[in-house]
């Protein structure tokens, strides 16, 4: 039989975060990967920096969390019930793991500085979910997102928030999830590459990973989407210990239909002023591998005019790392917002709309083809496929042979073609 999700709990949800202390120490996990010190990354922060690497009154307290996604919830009475899950195929038995069920205990139990990783970068991204739809509702004045939540039989769920047909955006999808399941060996073997302390094995493996992915597609042109994601795995044991490996991801990058210097320095000077919070060499490295990880090779073109992106980062505390992932998160509105409130109600042509249209079927072609994420989501058992798709534009263009006006496209072509320097190094 097929698994249906059940409706999030509101009242679980505030059960599970009004309990959550106001942090003034560290984890107790406060491992790094022993395998992590020749990595780029390995160099002690700063002083200011690790300071900042503590769960900061701002971020993890039972205000911030709580009454930031009640005060949202509230006004959500009914939540769609959706289909998760393909059925089970025949003679196929699922359970949830033991570290699952652990966690729905924890979670009851309240979270604390002390708590798993894993449960406080889930919280935080619920949190995040809900200030950052709620933002967007107020500045779309008529569109309203549709909620869907789900969950898995063996461990995890799942919030996804879609606004189509908005005032100001055709589309606009915040998702997180939560999922614990059994990693098949060959992916394992693949994952040794960049973290080596993960031994050989023939046996699939426990894991656990959560993540908020944002899409935001316009209705108008000048405009541009957006899109962030900020995610976290393990690797490990059901024996509830540490895991036998754990990182960070994420990144967030802009992608104009038509170019607006000022706005693509706005949103990078905004990134680089969270990562420089963190690291210094952060915004600079991180900004290099983003132009590298959205190039499509068959079109000789990256996808937009960049950002951040950065993936398998363990190189520092976990706690230390969580706080950056936390600054950017938090970042986004900042990042996006003052360029919507530029763009959005200014006029344009048949043209610059035709024109929306091709530049989203590149955005589509690199998604499906390209993206690890989108790649990683479909080939995971049990994966809501609606949810992993929730990126794509309601509407796109492929013409055969197009060529693109150069004489009112030529300085965006030019720069998806060699990435530039937004923000003075």
């Amino acid at each position: 039989m097929a698994h249906f999700a059940r409706s999030t709990s509101l009242r679980g949800l505030s059960r599970a975060t009004a309990r959550v202390e106001l942090a003034s120490s560290r984890s107790s996990w406060s491992r790094v990967a022993s395998t992590t010190q020749n990595r780029a990354y390995s160099a002690p922060a700063s002083k200011a920096a690790a300071q900042k690497s503590s769960m900061s009154t701002k971020t993890f307290t039972a205000l911030g969390v709580a009454a930031a996604a009640a005060a949202f919830w509230s006004q959500k009475p009914a939540i769609q019930t959706v289909e998760c899950e393909a059925p089970p195929k025949k003679d196929e038995k699922k359970k949830s793991s033991k570290t699952a069920e652990d966690d729905k205990k924890r979670k009851l139990e309240g979270l604390t500085p002390d708590s798993p990783m894993r449960l406080r970068m889930e919280a935080f991204n619920k949190q995040l979910q809900a200030e950052i739809t709620a933002r967007l509702e107020k500045l779309d004045g008529v569109g309203k997102f549709k909620v869907d939540s789900w969950n898995r039989v063996e461990g995890g769920d799942g919030i996804s928030m879609v606004m189509q047909d908005g005032k100001v955006f055709e589309k606009a999808g915040v998702g997180v999830s939560v999922v614990y399941g059994m990693l098949p060996p060959a992916a394992v073997a693949q994952m040794r590459a960049q973290h080596p302390n993960i031994a050989a094995t023939k046996e699939a493996m426990p894991f656990f990973a959560t993540g908020i992915s944002c899409v935001i597609h316009p209705h108008n042109p000048n405009a541009p989407t957006v899109h962030f994601n900020y995610r976290y795995f393990e690797l490990g044991s059901e024996d509830g210990g540490e895991p036998v490996s754990w990182w960070f991801g994420g990144g967030c990058d802009l992608t104009p239909t038509i170019l607006y210097e000022e706005d693509a320095v706005h949103f990078h000077r905004v990134i680089k002023e969270a990562c420089d919070k963190h690291d210094p060499r952060y915004y600079r490295d991180f900004k290099k591998w983003c132009d590298e990880y959205f190039y499509i090779p068959h079109r000789g073109e990256r996808r937009g005019v960049g950002g951040i992106f950065f993936d398998d980062l363990d190189d520092k505390k976990p706690d230390e790392l969580f706080a950056f992932v936390q600054t950017c998160g938090k970042a986004f509105l900042d990042q996006y917002v003052p360029i919507m409130e530029r763009r959005k109600d200014m006029s344009f042509s048949d043209a610059d709309k035709h024109w929306q249209q091709i530049r989203r079927g590149r955005y589509v072609e690199f998604n499906l083809v390209y993206d690890r994420g989108t790649k990683f989501g479909l080939l995971t058992p049990g994966a809501r496929i609606e949810s992993i798709l929730m990126t794509m534009p309601l509407t796109a263009r492929w013409e055969y042979m197009h060529e693109p006006d150069l004489k009112a496209h030529a300085r965006l072509m030019e720069t998806l073609r060699v990435p530039r320097e937004w923000i003075p190094l």
